[in-house]
């Protein structure tokens, strides 16, 4: 042991950062092994799933853009849609309020050529009936006068002739005393 000992006091003392050489060849080995094999298998793999990723990425980025494209232009499709059917509607309402309008006033040409047409039947019933009420008291009066007439003169009156006449006379008499009355109250006021 006393022999041991003076050779480890000879010895160099050793360098902890520095690992001995046959340690290090081998370590220096082991990587390059290590480097080849994930240099040639793992590394390609690696590369050709990142490469796949970036791609889908890229198409996947593409893809929303063009769908983003496509729903911006649907969009605008549809606005330009509901801009028309606005004017439309509204190109629709105001010809039905035209022809709304046409119609009343056809509506009201109408009524008041139906009003016109009744009050024209009207005085045409009243003229007719009071023609008829003139004939049938003109008969009535003449029948009356005839008979007071004859009663007051003591003899008949039968003749026919003579009977329209002296009626006619005393009803035209009648008349011309109701228009002067009727002038006179007219002037009055």
């Amino acid at each position: 042991m006393n022999a041991l000992v003076p050779m480890a006091e000879t010895e160099v003392p050793q360098n902890p950062l520095i690992p001995p050489i046959p340690e290090f060849v081998i370590g220096l080995i082991a990587f390059a092994i290590v480097f080849f094999f994930l240099w040639k298998k793992l590394l390609p793999s690696i590369n050709k799933v990142l490469e796949e990723r970036r791609e889908a990425i890229e198409g996947g980025i593409e893809k929303a853009e063009a769908a983003q494209q496509e729903a911006a232009d649907v969009l605008q499709q549809y606005k330009d849609q509901l801009s028309e059917a606005r004017h439309e509607a509204a190109r629709l309402r105001a010809e039905a309020q035209e022809q709304g309008a046409a119609l009343i006033a056809e509506m009201r040409a109408e009524g008041q050529r139906q009003r016109e047409e009744i009050i024209a039947a009207g005085h045409s019933q009243i003229d007719a009936d009071r023609k008829q009420a003139a004939a049938t008291l003109r008969q009535d009066v003449g029948k009356l006068a005839t008979d007071l007439a004859g009663k007051l003169v003591g003899e008949s009156l039968e003749d026919h002739a003579r009977q329209s006449r002296v009626i006619d006379r005393f009803l035209d008499g009648l008349e011309e005393t109701a228009e002067t009355e009727a002038n006179a109250n007219g002037a009055a006021r």
